[in-house]
């Protein structure tokens, strides 16, 4: 933040095309011009987070989802950053703020709150946050005789001049890099402007809530030049046999085919994967070459431990075999799977049903969770414990997804669907039924299960929980008439 020298605090521009109705629960951001609106890539990307997902008749094995569990925070109200932020983390995945200091001078007791359950975000581990009373006049008062960290967010209850006047204080206390975030309570776009001109970072109104918060601080340290990185969608069985394999292979080649987007789907079941199998591949290498040099591997290298299953599906296969002990690190697990997320816009891990350090990691940090339970009494428990550890690790994020596999085995006690969500707290978002014959054809045939019965009730089921995963449609292809075929010929 740098002080502008000689400049009237009360000297605000006002434009004739500034709007003031805007309601106060927005990000106040400069609209961009038409043109480069519409070059936004993000413009036609879906929202997200969304207060409900997507549901379909009950019939057709997809339950109807409820409203968001109330430990999410409600979404945001509508607006252009909002809707950019949305799509951004749509299209990418979510990356981990660096290792930096952040001091927060608030002025209300709510605000603190609020800035204490962020701090708490995943996404924030490698943060340090200092949260103290006093506002504004408190961070001018306290770097007098102190140097100033990386980031520096101040509340403010103060009217436009009188805030302005502050900063420029802070500002001459202020070290060369330190930015500086304001939570104001005007929403007004001509002091909006003016705070940007004077090297203030970003402008927040009320009301907030800490997945907002944290988004706009990791927007500050975004680096535009560093490797793309795509979302991670974890699944796991909340028992063995629970089909969590089956489902993640289906809903990788859906991503692909159906989508028409890339991704790699990584086996990490070192001893016992089938992703090899389901697939019909047998590749030298796989991902326990990778993870046993995590060091080297780089995008060449990577491309050749992969398999390529199709144009847009990349395979990295479990060795399968029980000749090594697989004693890797969780650090190795972490470097490897980060450097995979470069690869594609979306990596589906298959999780073993196993519980380690690695695994506890991998299920806290990926962008998105799937835990495949059958209706008994064994699942219900373990899916619960699974659910309220993420819940209590990760309480600015939604939910994890839940899929009930294997309903309505012959003679089989089951505990009821409705039933099973309620005591998890969550709706399950797909119910599939036992059908072993459909299921044992594909395993057998090395293929999925949309090109066995691609007009079953399960390849519909699993087409359309991609599409909540991936929060996109499927392209619309346009079907040529008849006259078309013959003006063509001609």
């Amino acid at each position: 933040m740098k002080p502008q020298q000689g400049q009237d605090p009360f000297d605000l521009d006002f434009d004739a095309d500034d709007d003031f109705s805007a309601p106060q629960s927005e990000i106040w951001r400069e609209p961009p011009p038409p043109a480069a609106a519409a070059e936004d890539p993000f413009a036609d990307l879906p929202p997200l987070p969304e207060p409900a997902r997507p549901a379909i008749r009950p019939e057709d094995l997809l339950i109807e989802l409820g409203e968001a569990s109330p430990r999410v925070p409600p979404p945001a109200a509508a607006h252009p950053v909002h809707d950019m932020m949305a799509g951004a983390e749509a299209a990418f995945g979510e990356s981990a703020l660096p290792r930096i200091t952040i001091h927060i001078f608030c002025v209300s007791s709510e605000t603190a709150e609020l800035a204490e359950r962020a701090t708490v975000d995943r996404r924030m581990e490698r943060v340090t946050v200092v949260t103290r009373m006093g506002g504004l006049p408190a961070a001018v008062e306290t770097y007098q005789n102190q140097a100033t960290p990386s980031l520096v967010m101040v509340e403010s209850a103060d009217s436009g001049p009188e805030l302005l006047t502050l900063l420029d204080r802070l500002a001459e206390v202020c070290d060369p890099g330190t930015k500086v975030m304001v939570i104001g309570a005007a929403n007004d776009i001509a002091l909006y402007r003016e705070l940007m001109r004077r090297g203030v970072s970003e402008y927040l109104v009320p009301p907030l809530n800490p997945l907002l918060l944290v988004r706009a601080v990791t927007g500050l340290y975004a680096d535009p030049s560093a490797p793309f990185v795509g979302r991670q969608i974890a699944f796991c069985g909340a028992k063995g046999g629970s089909g969590s394999s089956t489902i993640a292979h289906n809903i990788a080649h859906s991503i692909t085919e159906r989508l028409q987007t890339g991704a790699v789907l990584v086996d990490l079941d070192l001893p016992f994967g089938t992703a090899g199998l389901d697939f019909n591949q047998d590749p030298l290498q796989g991902v326990a070459d990778a993870l046993s040099q995590p060091d080297r591997l780089d995008p060449v290298l990577m491309d050749r431990m992969m398999a390529r299953c199709t144009d847009r599906l990349s395979l990295f296969t479990a060795p399968a075999n029980l000749d090594g002990d697989y004693d890797i690190s969780a650090e190795a697990f972490e470097e490897v799977t980060q450097k995979i997320r470069s690869a594609a816009p979306f990596v589906v891990l298959d999780l073993p049903h196993v519980w380690t350090a690695w695994k506890r990691k991998i299920l806290l940090t990926s962008d998105d969770l799937v835990i495949v339970a059958t209706p008994d009494l064994a699942s219900l428990r373990n899916a619960k414990n699974m659910i309220d550890l993420v819940r209590r690790a990760r309480p600015n994020d939604a939910p994890p997804r839940l899929v009930i596999n294997q309903v309505g085995v012959p003679g089989r006690p089951e505990i009821p669907v409705k039933d099973f969500g309620e005591a998890l707290g969550v709706t399950p978002a797909l119910c599939l039924p036992f059908d072993p014959k459909l299921f044992g054809q594909a395993a057998n045939n090395g293929q999925m299960i949309s090109e066995v019965g691609p007009k079953s009730r399960s390849a519909e089921g699993i087409d359309h929980l991609a599409q909540q995963i991936a929060r996109r449609e499927p392209p619309v292809v346009q079907k040529s008439s008849l006259l078309s075929g013959l003006f063509k010929k001609k």
